[in-house]
């Protein structure tokens, strides 16, 4: 049985950066996840840059795909810029595909 913050983990993985062509996972933009025993999620996230304006959009994505999940009470997602995001940060199945993709990783 898939415990409850594997849940999760899987649904981010479906969340997609709108200007790179991966979840953002993959990307390396989440620093931090937590998921309570009464279903209230925390993520501390970052973007790949400070001034990316697609961050409300993602984090309305990341809210309104776990609260679809019956054991998630709340979402509260948090961006950080501390340390900031770099390539080095992409896994390995992200490099791949970015390649696939004709990124140059």
């Amino acid at each position: 049985m898939v415990n409850l913050r594997d849940q999760v983990w899987e649904i981010l993985q479906d969340v997609y950066d709108p200007e790179i062509p991966l979840n953002i996972a993959d990307l390396g933009l989440v620093y931090d996840l937590k998921v309570s025993e009464t279903g209230e999620v925390d993520i501390l996230m970052t973007l790949t840059s400070p001034g990316c304006p697609v961050g409300p959009m993602i984090a309305d994505e990341i809210r309104q795909r776990l609260m679809s999940l019956q054991e998630i009470r709340d979402v509260r997602v948090e961006f950080t810029f501390d340390p900031l995001w770099t390539p080095d940060r992409i896994s390995q199945e992200g490099r791949e595909a970015l390649r696939a993709f004709g990124f140059p990783i």
